[in-house]
């Protein structure tokens, strides 16, 4: 019965989401050619939220838990555990005061109305993950960007998403990049659970009824940090808190 009810409810959510991505191409196109950055930008902040209740359309809740006063106007790196795609809408919507940009596999940069285009024109890094000499010289851009402009860069050092919620062992070779071009940032690790069961049943029908959240760990400070072992610390802060259920 749950099963029979989630197609029900995928099928009206496909449409109001896709409705969402069709309306904001056009609004984002204008904000960023016409009214520039910090306009585009809203229009992306806006766009997440929109999606986050086209989720809610499945019974889906969010919670965003941080006990932290995160300075903005600095750099940040925010890393966290990756479950589905569904991690990224409220990341961006919750830390939009401090401008998240993704490093992203080449090919979502075409083909997805408003997802494509934000990041191709909104700062965050395409990357051929099989080409490391695309990868590296691109990552090592992405953080001197971040570090010029003061921006926050969001990435998942598991390099795919977990299916079940287990976290996989951090690859740190693109962590190791950013904390080289970002020596000023204050890194910012978050937890998140229950993202993957939104794909519980596959693409089509979506989990239903799914509580999402997402638990800020305390930050740290690269410049200030005196310990050898920053990334199995950051791992060790975000995998303590998942939960398998």
């Amino acid at each position: 019965m749950r099963k029979l009810l989630a197609y029900i409810l995928t099928s009206i959510y496909a449409f109001f989401f896709l409705l969402t991505l069709v309306v904001f191409q056009p609004i984002q196109w204008f904000c960023f050619n016409v009214l520039g950055y910090q306009a585009h930008k809203i229009s992306v902040d806006w766009l997440q939220f929109f999606i986050m209740r086209c989720l809610n359309l499945l019974g889906t809740r969010f919670s965003f838990e941080n006990n932290f006063d995160i300075p903005i106007n600095k750099p940040l790196i925010i890393v966290a555990n990756h479950q589905s795609m569904y991690d990224i809408p409220p990341i961006i919507w919750y830390m939009r005061k401090h401008h998240p940009k993704f490093i992203s596999k080449k090919e979502l940069g075409k083909g997805i109305p408003s997802v494509s285009y934000n990041l191709r024109h909104g700062g965050s890094v395409l990357i051929d993950r099989k080409n490391p000499k695309q990868a590296l010289p691109a990552i090592m851009k992405f953080g001197e960007y971040i570090e010029e402009n003061n921006r926050t860069a969001v990435i998942f050092p598991e390099g795919t998403r977990s299916k079940n919620g287990e976290p996989k062992p951090f690859q740190t070779k693109g962590l190791d990049m950013l904390f080289k071009k970002i020596p000023s940032a204050i890194v910012v690790p978050i937890t998140i659970n229950n993202s993957w069961k939104m794909l519980r049943y596959g693409k089509f029908p979506m989990g239903i009824g799914n509580h999402l959240t997402f638990k800020v760990q305390e930050p740290i400070s690269l410049k200030d940090y005196k310990g050898d072992n920053l990334i199995s610390k950051i791992e060790n802060d975000i995998v303590k808190d998942i939960v398998n259920d």
